[in-house]
């Protein structure tokens, strides 16, 4: 089957250098079945936009260039400037890889690290909520756990596409569609489904209820503090949702797994702790420090499908 011929496109602008393979390796790796998917060298993506649900299409880019070209394959072509707008976000175009490497570098462990793969990005969420969502559904699992558990909520709550477009199929649902959750049919530890609806219902009463991007200062810290007061909401799942849905740039997840066993492996920690401290060197863009930290070990993260 040929490749679907975009409704509108357009090339989106970034100051070189991008890490493509750990970018779009991360969110292709992670795509939840249904809402997105790695297909025909390109990562696809419904969203909602101000005239409809859309499908946009991204291309990595090709060798020497600093454009990534958004194709909407689905929807109201007069929407391609919000599409454009929400997918500068995903993909972190706007960062100054020059000023983010320029901290890290100037760490004599890390350095090795960014002359290696300069210009990581930090992939972002489209949504805050749905970020924080897809956290808490992937607490303590595998990211193939985690994308199928994501996916039987999309298929259960999520609306339908008009049609099928490369494999994507439904929107994520939004907090009030998840209202409609119960834990019958949740498959996850009793723990877990109380922290998913105590979550659902906050979200349905305007938790993180933020435009897609980065807000204020003020409004971030309130939306984060509310956020942890949930029960079942720790350190590794609010740091994921401020700096993946919130744009907390130095947003960190010292507990993570991948990211210990990097430290460890680099000789800068033993532990969470000792992790946390040695990170107050990379203020303030310690959410780009973990990019290298996860880029450490092999993982699909790390790499394009088929690469």
């Amino acid at each position: 089957m040929s490749a679907p011929h975009p409704l509108a496109s357009v090339a989106l602008p970034f100051t070189p250098p991008l890490h493509v393979d750990q970018l779009l390796g991360h969110l292709a790796a992670t795509a939840v079945p249904g809402v997105e998917g790695w297909r025909d060298g390109a990562l696809h993506r419904a969203l909602g936009l101000p005239h409809g649900p859309a499908v946009v299409r991204v291309t990595p880019p090709a060798d020497g260039a600093a454009v990534v070209v958004l194709d909407l394959l689905a929807g109201d072509p007069g929407d391609l400037d919000a599409a454009a707008a929400a997918v500068r976000w995903w993909l972190d175009l706007d960062a100054d890889p020059t000023a983010v490497d320029a901290v890290l570098g100037g760490d004599p462990d890390l350095a090795p690290l960014v002359r290696a793969a300069p210009g990581r990005r930090v992939p972002r969420s489209v949504s805050a909520a749905e970020q924080a969502v897809r956290a808490v559904l992937g607490q303590q699992v595998s990211t193939a756990a985690a994308r199928t558990h994501t996916a039987r909520l999309v298929a259960a709550h999520g609306s339908p596409l008009p049609r099928p477009v490369a494999g994507v199929t439904h929107l994520f649902p939004t907090p009030g569609q998840l209202a409609a959750v119960t834990a019958a049919e949740l498959a996850l530890p009793r723990t877990r489904q109380r922290t998913l609806l105590g979550l659902v219902a906050a979200l349905r009463d305007g938790l993180l209820d933020v435009p897609p991007g980065r807000p204020d200062a003020r409004a971030r810290t309130e939306h984060l503090t509310a956020l942890r007061a949930l029960p079942g909401v720790g350190p590794w799942t609010a740091s994921t949702v401020a700096l993946r849905g919130l744009g907390d740039d130095d947003a960190f997840l010292p507990g993570d797994l991948g990211a210990l066993v990097a430290a460890r492996t680099l000789g800068l920690a033993e532990d969470a702790r000792g992790l946390e401290r040695r990170s107050t060197a990379w203020s303030p863009v310690r959410g780009y420090a973990l990019q290298h930290l996860w880029g450490v070990l092999p993982h699909a993260l790390n790499a394009l499908p088929g690469g």
